[in-house]
C-alpha cells in the first residue's frame, strides 16, 4: 500500500431521522440519513410508504376519485334498473 493517498478511518455518528444512532467508522465524521434498519418497512415488515417525491399520494387520490366515479355510476345504473323493472313501465 502506498502511504499517504488514503483517507482517515475513524469513528463515525449516523444518525436516522427517526431518532436511532449508530457509531461505527467511517471517512465521513456525521452521516445523517432518512431511512435505517430500525424504520425500513423491509425490517420491521410494517407497510409502510416511503415517498419522496408524493407520487403515492398523487396516485391514492386519482384512485379515490374513480372508485367515486364508479360507485356514482353503479348507483345510477341501479336506479335505472329499478325504473325499467316496475310494471308501469312495461309494454303490453
Amino acid at each position: 500500500m502506498k502511504k499517504g493517498i488514503h483517507p482517515q478511518y475513524k469513528d463515525s455518528t449516523i444518525t436516522c431521522a427517526c431518532g436511532e444512532v449508530i457509531h461505527t467508522r467511517s471517512t465521513k465524521p456525521n452521516v445523517k440519513v432518512d431511512i435505517c434498519s430500525k424504520c425500513h418497512p423491509f425490517f420491521t415488515g410494517k407497510q409502510k410508504l416511503v415517498d419522496s417525491a408524493g407520487v403515492v399520494d398523487r396516485f391514492i387520490r386519482r384512485y379515490e376519485k374513480t372508485q367515486k366515479k364508479q360507485s356514482k355510476k353503479s348507483e345510477q345504473d341501479a336506479a335505472e334498473d329499478k325504473k325499467e323493472k316496475t310494471p308501469e313501465n312495461e309494454v303490453k
